[in-house]
């Protein structure tokens, strides 16, 4: 089976960083960890956090440092969607 999704690599956060996610319609966002995606393009069991979005835009906070994906697609739903993704900056640390 033909999975069609769109991958974000998002590089190495730090816990607690947020991302932003714009989408023209509802669709499944999943954030992954690497070894998760592997299992998730296999078609195999996997973790993710998110799930199906219906509001945008949609904040996701980073659950643990280190590398992230983020894939989005519209399994199970009608049409297709556009999305936009992008790790806010942090905040200034107090004065």
């Amino acid at each position: 089976m033909q999975m069609n999704y769109v991958k974000w690599d998002l590089g190495i956060l730090q816990a607690g960083d947020v991302i932003e996610i714009t989408l023209t319609r509802a669709a499944n966002v999943r954030l992954m960890t690497p070894s998760n995606l592997a299992s998730y393009r296999n078609g195999r069991r996997h973790q993710f956090h998110g799930g199906l979005v219906n509001t945008s835009p949609f904040h996701l906070t980073v659950p643990s440092s280190g590398p992230w994906h983020l894939t989005i697609d519209t399994a199970g739903l009608a049409g297709s969607t556009q999305a936009s993704v992008q790790v806010l900056p942090r905040p200034l640390p107090p004065a």
